[in-house]
């Protein structure tokens, strides 16, 4: 028997645990609802006050998008199996499922480093930033991160879903994850998982690399300013990027750059909910926070409705 016996995969997700599926429901409801509103408040304050039609907010507004597509691919299944005995999703829906997961997560990546690099221009040369953060390089620094994820897709997806599984239909995960489906497969998957790890430093430490040399730029040149207050501007102008990176890389190493076997399957599958519910939601609560412009706009924003 081969994959094709598996006309639908049943999503085992949490389970063998009813009293939690409860509670999870209840809380992933009100953190996706949260999600939604945030993201979409954050697109369109972008878009709709002047003042914030800058490159970092043009990149803003797509990582906004990003996190509502992201979240949106997985978690209304989630919702839909946790409030019911029927975890199951069709063929068809497991394999869009894993494309927007692997695509959405290779454009995140890149269009982190896309960020880190305007960030790295607006200190280290703000006489120059304007001529070099135009808004056609901005359109193509964020094609490029989606044609990245895009190109992530359309090779891991086809390989993973077509490996053969002896008829085995359950995914021990609330999500078609690649790792949970490749751990299905009833053939040795070597080739497979060496593909895998190729194109996760390809698409996860190459953009993590850029990020961390730009920081560094950007770390020598904060030193060099003599004032207290300079020194606390240009940290805070990078802070909340910093978290969001921290926090997207964090999880995404954690989950893809190390052993399976490291970690037990409880802990993966709630790392992973935290890195489709959790860090989407908390993006645009960060960038509000930290942000004066954002706060600015939102306060502008409210008091003309």
């Amino acid at each position: 028997m081969t994959n094709q016996s598996c006309q639908q995969f049943i999503l085992l997700g949490f389970s063998d645990r009813p009293r939690l599926e409860e509670i999870l429901f209840v809380f992933v409801l009100i953190f996706y609802l949260v999600t939604l509103v945030g993201n979409i408040v954050m697109i369109l304050i972008s878009h709709l006050d002047p003042c914030l039609h800058k490159p970092m907010y043009f990149f803003l507004t797509d990582l906004s998008f990003l996190d509502l597509c992201f979240t949106t691919s997985s978690i209304p299944q989630l919702l839909f199996n946790l409030g019911g005995p029927d975890k199951t999703i069709s063929y068809a829906g497991c394999a869009i499922q894993l494309f927007m997961f692997l695509g959405l997560g290779g454009t995140e990546c890149v269009l982190l480093a896309s960020m880190a690099y305007d960030r790295f221009t607006a200190i280290c040369k703000p006489l120059h930033y304007a001529v070099l953060m135009h808004p056609w390089l901005c359109w193509k620094l964020v094609s490029m991160a989606w044609a990245v994820g895009i190109f992530n897709s359309l090779v891991m997806s086809p390989v993973t879903m077509k490996l053969p599984r002896c008829g085995r239909c359950q995914v021990k995960h609330f999500l078609c994850e690649m790792p949970a489906l490749i751990k299905m497969a009833c053939v040795d998957t070597v080739a497979v998982e060496s593909t895998v790890f190729v194109l996760s430093v390809m698409i996860v430490l190459v953009p993590l690399s850029l990020i961390l040399i730009s920081y560094s730029y950007i770390t020598l040149a904060v030193l060099r300013i003599k004032s207290a207050a300079g020194r606390r501007k240009a940290f805070n102008t990078c802070g909340s990027h910093l978290t969001v990176v921290s926090l997207f890389y964090g999880n995404i190493i954690y989950m893809y750059m190390q052993p399976g076997n490291n970690s037990s399957q409880d802990q993966g599958k709630f790392l992973t909910l935290f890195y489709n519910l959790v860090t989407p939601m908390l993006n645009p609560i960060i960038y509000t926070l930290r942000n004066k412009d954002v706060k600015g706009a939102l306060r502008r924003l409210v008091s003309r409705k």
